[in-house]
Protein backbone atom coordinates (compact mmCIF):
# COMPACT_ATOMS: atom_id res chain seq x y z
CA UNK A 1 0.00 0.00 0.00
CA UNK A 2 2.80 2.38 0.94
CA UNK A 3 4.80 1.48 -2.22
CA UNK A 4 1.89 2.20 -4.53
CA UNK A 5 1.11 5.55 -2.95
CA UNK A 6 4.74 6.55 -2.88
CA UNK A 7 5.36 5.54 -6.49
CA UNK A 8 2.42 7.58 -7.77
CA UNK A 9 3.44 10.60 -5.77
CA UNK A 10 7.00 10.55 -7.04
CA UNK A 11 6.51 9.62 -10.68
CA UNK A 12 3.48 11.38 -12.12
CA UNK A 13 4.69 10.64 -15.65
CA UNK A 14 3.59 7.12 -16.69
CA UNK A 15 6.27 4.94 -18.19
CA UNK A 16 7.01 1.23 -17.97
CA UNK A 17 9.92 -1.13 -17.77
CA UNK A 18 13.10 -1.37 -15.67
CA UNK A 19 13.67 2.39 -15.77
CA UNK A 20 10.40 3.08 -13.99
CA UNK A 21 11.20 0.46 -11.39
CA UNK A 22 14.62 2.02 -10.90
CA UNK A 23 13.16 5.47 -10.36
CA UNK A 24 10.64 4.21 -7.82
CA UNK A 25 13.27 2.08 -6.08
CA UNK A 26 15.63 5.04 -5.60
CA UNK A 27 13.02 7.48 -4.43
CA UNK A 28 10.09 5.71 -2.82
CA UNK A 29 11.60 5.56 0.67
CA UNK A 30 11.65 9.35 0.88
CA UNK A 31 8.10 10.27 -0.06
CA UNK A 32 5.89 9.63 2.96
CA UNK A 33 4.37 12.73 4.56
CA UNK A 34 6.49 13.68 7.59
CA UNK A 35 4.02 12.65 10.34
CA UNK A 36 3.05 9.39 8.70
CA UNK A 37 6.67 8.72 7.90
CA UNK A 38 7.70 9.26 11.51
CA UNK A 39 5.16 6.80 12.83
CA UNK A 40 6.08 4.22 10.21
CA UNK A 41 9.80 4.41 10.86
CA UNK A 42 9.24 4.45 14.62
CA UNK A 43 7.30 1.21 14.44
CA UNK A 44 9.92 -0.30 12.22
CA UNK A 45 12.65 0.67 14.66
CA UNK A 46 10.74 -0.89 17.60
CA UNK A 47 10.20 -4.08 15.69
CA UNK A 48 13.80 -4.34 14.57
CA UNK A 49 15.55 -3.41 17.83
CA UNK A 50 16.43 -6.51 19.91
CA UNK A 51 15.77 -6.49 23.68
CA UNK A 52 18.82 -6.09 25.86
CA UNK A 53 19.33 -7.57 29.29
CA UNK A 54 20.39 -4.24 30.76
CA UNK A 55 17.43 -2.12 29.57
CA UNK A 56 13.71 -2.16 30.22
CA UNK A 57 10.92 -2.08 27.66
CA UNK A 58 10.24 1.52 28.72
CA UNK A 59 13.82 2.50 27.82
CA UNK A 60 13.53 0.84 24.44
CA UNK A 61 10.21 2.54 23.73
CA UNK A 62 11.61 5.94 24.75
CA UNK A 63 14.62 5.46 22.46
CA UNK A 64 12.31 4.60 19.58
CA UNK A 65 10.24 7.73 20.21
CA UNK A 66 13.39 9.86 20.19
CA UNK A 67 14.59 8.31 16.91
CA UNK A 68 11.18 8.83 15.31
CA UNK A 69 11.14 12.42 16.56
CA UNK A 70 14.52 13.15 14.95
CA UNK A 71 13.35 11.79 11.58
CA UNK A 72 10.02 13.57 11.87
CA UNK A 73 11.78 16.89 12.58
CA UNK A 74 13.80 16.69 9.34
CA UNK A 75 13.07 19.41 6.78
CA UNK A 76 10.47 17.91 4.42
CA UNK A 77 11.76 20.10 1.60
CA UNK A 78 15.25 18.65 1.99
CA UNK A 79 13.84 15.12 2.06
CA UNK A 80 11.99 15.84 -1.13
CA UNK A 81 15.04 17.33 -2.84
CA UNK A 82 17.20 14.35 -1.84
CA UNK A 83 14.58 12.03 -3.26
CA UNK A 84 14.46 14.05 -6.48
CA UNK A 85 18.24 13.88 -6.83
CA UNK A 86 17.98 10.11 -6.54
CA UNK A 87 15.25 10.11 -9.15
CA UNK A 88 17.42 12.26 -11.45
CA UNK A 89 20.30 9.78 -11.11
CA UNK A 90 17.89 6.96 -11.91
CA UNK A 91 16.82 8.78 -15.09
CA UNK A 92 20.47 9.28 -16.02
CA UNK A 93 21.42 5.64 -15.40
CA UNK A 94 18.38 4.23 -17.22
CA UNK A 95 18.42 6.64 -20.16
CA UNK A 96 14.69 7.28 -19.92
CA UNK A 97 13.59 10.54 -21.54
CA UNK A 98 12.10 13.23 -19.35
CA UNK A 99 9.54 15.83 -20.43
CA UNK A 100 10.41 18.96 -18.48
CA UNK A 101 8.91 22.43 -18.45
CA UNK A 102 11.15 25.29 -19.54
CA UNK A 103 10.93 27.93 -16.83
CA UNK A 104 13.56 30.47 -17.88
CA UNK A 105 16.70 31.05 -19.96
CA UNK A 106 20.01 32.85 -19.66
CA UNK A 107 23.01 33.54 -21.86
CA UNK A 108 24.15 29.93 -21.65
CA UNK A 109 21.00 27.86 -21.97
CA UNK A 110 17.54 26.88 -20.71
CA UNK A 111 16.41 26.27 -17.11
CA UNK A 112 14.13 23.22 -16.94
CA UNK A 113 12.11 21.95 -13.98
CA UNK A 114 12.71 18.43 -12.66
CA UNK A 115 10.15 18.07 -9.84
CA UNK A 116 11.59 20.22 -7.02
CA UNK A 117 14.91 20.72 -8.84
CA UNK A 118 15.94 23.12 -11.58
CA UNK A 119 18.29 21.75 -14.22
CA UNK A 120 20.22 23.31 -17.09
CA UNK A 121 20.18 22.62 -20.85
CA UNK A 122 23.15 24.33 -22.58
CA UNK A 123 22.36 25.83 -25.98
CA UNK A 124 24.88 23.57 -27.82
CA UNK A 125 22.87 20.54 -26.60
CA UNK A 126 19.60 21.78 -28.10
CA UNK A 127 18.20 19.85 -31.05
CA UNK A 128 18.87 21.59 -34.41
CA UNK A 129 15.12 21.57 -35.06
CA UNK A 130 14.75 24.92 -33.26
CA UNK A 131 17.41 26.95 -35.06
CA UNK A 132 16.61 25.45 -38.48
CA UNK A 133 13.03 26.71 -38.37
CA UNK A 134 14.33 30.25 -38.82
CA UNK A 135 18.12 30.44 -39.20
CA UNK A 136 18.05 34.23 -39.04
CA UNK A 137 16.89 34.29 -35.40
CA UNK A 138 19.33 34.46 -32.50
CA UNK A 139 19.44 31.67 -29.95
CA UNK A 140 18.16 34.06 -27.27
CA UNK A 141 15.06 34.86 -29.34
CA UNK A 142 14.44 31.15 -29.82
CA UNK A 143 14.91 30.49 -26.08
CA UNK A 144 12.49 33.28 -25.17
CA UNK A 145 9.73 31.67 -27.23
CA UNK A 146 10.40 28.27 -25.65
CA UNK A 147 9.78 29.46 -22.09
CA UNK A 148 6.61 27.84 -20.72
CA UNK A 149 6.67 24.90 -23.12
CA UNK A 150 7.73 21.33 -22.38
CA UNK A 151 10.74 19.67 -23.94
CA UNK A 152 11.89 16.05 -24.14
CA UNK A 153 15.42 15.66 -22.77
CA UNK A 154 17.89 13.17 -21.37
CA UNK A 155 19.54 13.63 -17.99
CA UNK A 156 23.29 13.46 -18.70
CA UNK A 157 24.60 14.64 -15.33
CA UNK A 158 23.04 14.49 -11.86
CA UNK A 159 25.49 15.48 -9.12
CA UNK A 160 23.80 16.36 -5.83
CA UNK A 161 27.02 17.43 -4.10
CA UNK A 162 27.89 19.93 -6.83
CA UNK A 163 24.23 20.77 -7.49
CA UNK A 164 24.66 19.98 -11.19
CA UNK A 165 21.66 18.73 -13.14
CA UNK A 166 22.39 18.85 -16.87
CA UNK A 167 20.13 17.85 -19.78
CA UNK A 168 20.65 17.16 -23.48
CA UNK A 169 17.94 17.44 -26.10
CA UNK A 170 20.37 16.20 -28.76
CA UNK A 171 20.75 12.90 -26.89
CA UNK A 172 16.97 12.62 -26.61
CA UNK A 173 16.63 13.25 -30.37
CA UNK A 174 19.22 10.54 -31.04
CA UNK A 175 17.20 8.06 -28.95
CA UNK A 176 14.05 8.93 -30.87
CA UNK A 177 15.31 9.18 -34.45
CA UNK A 178 18.59 7.27 -34.90
CA UNK A 179 16.66 4.09 -35.71
CA UNK A 180 15.29 5.84 -38.80
CA UNK A 181 18.67 6.28 -40.52
CA UNK A 182 20.89 3.78 -42.34
CA UNK A 183 24.23 3.85 -44.14
CA UNK A 184 23.56 4.80 -47.75
CA UNK A 185 20.53 6.99 -47.02
CA UNK A 186 20.42 10.35 -48.78
CA UNK A 187 19.04 13.37 -46.90
CA UNK A 188 18.39 17.01 -47.63
CA UNK A 189 20.43 18.95 -45.12
CA UNK A 190 21.26 22.43 -43.92
CA UNK A 191 24.84 23.44 -43.22
CA UNK A 192 25.44 24.41 -39.61
CA UNK A 193 28.82 25.32 -38.15
CA UNK A 194 31.99 25.14 -40.24
CA UNK A 195 35.32 23.92 -38.85
CA UNK A 196 38.77 23.43 -40.33
CA UNK A 197 38.14 19.68 -40.41
CA UNK A 198 34.70 19.81 -42.04
CA UNK A 199 31.09 20.98 -41.92
CA UNK A 200 28.28 19.97 -39.60
CA UNK A 201 25.04 19.37 -41.51
CA UNK A 202 21.56 19.06 -39.98
CA UNK A 203 19.43 16.29 -41.52
CA UNK A 204 15.84 17.06 -42.51
CA UNK A 205 13.46 14.19 -41.76
CA UNK A 206 10.17 13.40 -43.55
CA UNK A 207 8.24 15.40 -40.91
CA UNK A 208 10.10 18.51 -42.08
CA UNK A 209 12.15 18.93 -38.89
CA UNK A 210 15.92 18.73 -38.53
CA UNK A 211 16.43 16.17 -35.78
CA UNK A 212 20.01 14.90 -36.17
CA UNK A 213 23.36 16.37 -37.15
CA UNK A 214 26.26 14.73 -38.97
CA UNK A 215 29.76 15.70 -40.05
CA UNK A 216 30.94 16.10 -43.63
CA UNK A 217 34.69 15.73 -43.27
CA UNK A 218 36.79 18.03 -45.43
CA UNK A 219 37.81 15.02 -47.54
CA UNK A 220 34.14 14.26 -48.29
CA UNK A 221 33.15 17.73 -49.51
CA UNK A 222 34.26 17.48 -53.16
CA UNK A 223 36.33 15.40 -55.57
CA UNK A 224 38.31 18.58 -56.21
CA UNK A 225 41.15 19.49 -53.89
CA UNK A 226 39.64 21.16 -50.79
CA UNK A 227 42.06 23.20 -48.73
CA UNK A 228 39.40 25.21 -46.88
CA UNK A 229 35.86 23.90 -46.50
CA UNK A 230 34.64 27.53 -46.35
CA UNK A 231 35.54 27.91 -50.03
CA UNK A 232 32.82 25.37 -50.87
CA UNK A 233 30.16 25.65 -48.13
CA UNK A 234 28.55 28.40 -46.06
CA UNK A 235 26.40 28.30 -42.96
CA UNK A 236 22.74 27.94 -43.94
CA UNK A 237 23.42 26.33 -47.34
CA UNK A 238 20.95 23.66 -48.44
CA UNK A 239 22.81 20.51 -49.53
CA UNK A 240 22.20 16.86 -50.24
CA UNK A 241 24.29 14.42 -48.23
CA UNK A 242 24.80 10.67 -48.05
CA UNK A 243 25.25 8.77 -44.80
CA UNK A 244 28.51 6.83 -45.03
CA UNK A 245 29.01 5.78 -41.39
CA UNK A 246 26.97 5.58 -38.17
CA UNK A 247 28.65 5.18 -34.79
CA UNK A 248 25.82 4.27 -32.43
CA UNK A 249 28.05 4.07 -29.35
CA UNK A 250 29.27 7.65 -29.82
CA UNK A 251 26.03 8.93 -31.43
CA UNK A 252 27.93 10.15 -34.48
CA UNK A 253 27.00 10.31 -38.16
CA UNK A 254 29.56 10.73 -40.95
CA UNK A 255 28.25 12.24 -44.17
CA UNK A 256 29.50 12.78 -47.71
CA UNK A 257 28.60 15.26 -50.42
CA UNK A 258 31.08 14.10 -53.05
CA UNK A 259 29.89 10.49 -52.99
CA UNK A 260 26.61 11.62 -54.55
CA UNK A 261 28.68 12.29 -57.69
CA UNK A 262 30.55 9.72 -59.76
CA UNK A 263 34.01 9.01 -58.45
CA UNK A 264 36.39 9.64 -61.37
CA UNK A 265 38.90 7.17 -59.98
CA UNK A 266 36.31 4.41 -59.80
CA UNK A 267 35.36 4.80 -63.45
CA UNK A 268 37.17 2.70 -66.03
CA UNK A 269 40.11 4.29 -67.76
CA UNK A 270 38.26 3.78 -71.04
CA UNK A 271 36.12 6.74 -69.87
CA UNK A 272 38.93 8.74 -68.33
CA UNK A 273 41.55 8.05 -71.05
CA UNK A 274 39.80 7.02 -74.30
CA UNK A 275 41.11 4.22 -76.44
CA UNK A 276 42.19 5.03 -80.00
CA UNK A 277 39.17 5.97 -82.08
CA UNK A 278 36.98 6.94 -79.10
CA UNK A 279 35.76 10.44 -78.29
CA UNK A 280 38.01 12.37 -75.94
CA UNK A 281 36.51 13.18 -72.54
CA UNK A 282 36.07 16.88 -71.76
CA UNK A 283 37.81 16.30 -68.43
CA UNK A 284 41.03 15.01 -70.02
CA UNK A 285 43.88 16.51 -72.00
CA UNK A 286 45.54 13.81 -74.13
CA UNK A 287 47.44 16.12 -76.46
CA UNK A 288 50.73 15.51 -74.66
CA UNK A 289 50.06 12.16 -73.02
CA UNK A 290 53.04 10.52 -74.76
CA UNK A 291 55.43 12.89 -72.96
CA UNK A 292 54.11 12.30 -69.43
CA UNK A 293 56.70 11.21 -66.89
CA UNK A 294 55.87 8.16 -64.73
CA UNK A 295 54.11 8.97 -61.49
CA UNK A 296 56.73 9.51 -58.75
CA UNK A 297 56.92 6.48 -56.49
CA UNK A 298 54.68 4.26 -58.63
CA UNK A 299 57.52 2.05 -59.90
CA UNK A 300 58.60 1.32 -56.30
CA UNK A 301 55.02 0.41 -55.43
CA UNK A 302 54.86 -1.96 -58.40
CA UNK A 303 58.05 -3.71 -57.27
CA UNK A 304 56.65 -4.10 -53.76
CA UNK A 305 53.37 -5.48 -55.10
CA UNK A 306 55.33 -8.31 -56.76
CA UNK A 307 56.55 -9.35 -53.29
CA UNK A 308 52.96 -10.01 -52.15
CA UNK A 309 51.73 -13.60 -52.17
CA UNK A 310 49.24 -14.26 -54.95
CA UNK A 311 50.46 -11.46 -57.28
CA UNK A 312 52.44 -12.84 -60.25
CA UNK A 313 52.73 -9.83 -62.56
CA UNK A 314 52.47 -6.02 -62.36
CA UNK A 315 52.52 -3.80 -65.49
CA UNK A 316 51.97 -0.08 -66.05
CA UNK A 317 49.22 0.82 -68.49
CA UNK A 318 47.89 3.95 -70.17
CA UNK A 319 48.38 7.38 -68.70
CA UNK A 320 46.99 10.85 -69.24
CA UNK A 321 46.42 14.30 -67.77
CA UNK A 322 43.18 15.57 -66.26
CA UNK A 323 42.15 19.22 -66.31
CA UNK A 324 41.45 19.37 -62.57
CA UNK A 325 43.54 18.55 -59.51
CA UNK A 326 41.99 16.28 -56.88
CA UNK A 327 45.07 15.73 -54.71
CA UNK A 328 48.81 16.20 -55.03
CA UNK A 329 49.38 12.97 -53.07
CA UNK A 330 49.71 9.67 -54.87
CA UNK A 331 46.45 7.75 -54.63
CA UNK A 332 45.90 4.15 -55.70
CA UNK A 333 42.43 2.70 -56.25
CA UNK A 334 41.01 -0.62 -57.40
CA UNK A 335 38.98 0.01 -60.54
CA UNK A 336 35.53 -1.46 -61.01
CA UNK A 337 36.61 -2.90 -64.35
CA UNK A 338 35.71 -6.64 -64.32
CA UNK A 339 38.71 -8.94 -64.00
CA UNK A 340 39.76 -10.78 -67.17
CA UNK A 341 42.12 -13.77 -67.11
CA UNK A 342 42.91 -13.03 -63.45
CA UNK A 343 43.95 -9.50 -64.40
CA UNK A 344 42.67 -6.57 -62.32
CA UNK A 345 43.12 -2.86 -62.94
CA UNK A 346 44.37 -0.32 -60.43
CA UNK A 347 44.06 3.41 -61.02
CA UNK A 348 46.85 5.70 -59.81
CA UNK A 349 46.59 9.47 -59.56
CA UNK A 350 48.74 12.36 -58.36
CA UNK A 351 47.88 15.95 -59.19
CA UNK A 352 46.48 15.92 -62.75
CA UNK A 353 48.26 12.75 -63.76
CA UNK A 354 46.42 9.40 -63.96
CA UNK A 355 47.66 5.94 -64.93
CA UNK A 356 46.57 2.34 -65.15
CA UNK A 357 48.33 -0.48 -63.30
CA UNK A 358 47.55 -4.06 -64.37
CA UNK A 359 47.74 -6.83 -61.77
CA UNK A 360 47.79 -10.52 -62.59
CA UNK A 361 46.76 -12.25 -59.38
CA UNK A 362 44.83 -15.08 -57.80
CA UNK A 363 43.61 -12.75 -55.04
CA UNK A 364 40.03 -11.54 -54.88
CA UNK A 365 39.14 -7.85 -54.67
CA UNK A 366 39.32 -7.79 -50.87
CA UNK A 367 42.71 -9.51 -50.96
CA UNK A 368 44.03 -6.98 -53.48
CA UNK A 369 42.89 -4.05 -51.33
CA UNK A 370 44.67 -5.49 -48.30
CA UNK A 371 47.83 -6.13 -50.34
CA UNK A 372 47.81 -2.55 -51.62
CA UNK A 373 47.35 -1.23 -48.08
CA UNK A 374 50.33 -3.27 -46.86
CA UNK A 375 52.50 -2.00 -49.71
CA UNK A 376 51.53 1.63 -49.21
CA UNK A 377 52.44 1.18 -45.54
CA UNK A 378 55.94 0.04 -46.50
CA UNK A 379 56.72 2.49 -49.30
CA UNK A 380 57.51 6.03 -48.06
Amino acid sequence: MFAAAIGLYLVPQPFDGPAAAAVVKHASRYRLPPRRRSLFLGRAACAARPATSGGSGVDQEEASREESSRIGDADPRQLRRSADWRAARAYKDSGVLFDGKIEAFNNGGLLIRFYSLLGFLPYPLLSPSHSCKDPSRTIQDIAKDLVGSSISVKVIEANEEEKKLIYSEKDAAWSKHSSQINVGDVFDGRVGSLEDYGAFVHLRFPDGSYHLTGLVHVTEVSWDLVQDVRDFLHEGDEVKVKIIQIDKEKSRINLSIKQLEDDPLMETLDKVIPQEGQLVSDSLDTSSSMNIEPLPGLESICKELLQEDGISDVRLGRQGLEKRVVSQDLQLWLSNVPAKDKQFTLLARAGRQVQEVYLTTTLDQDGIKKAVQRVLGRVP
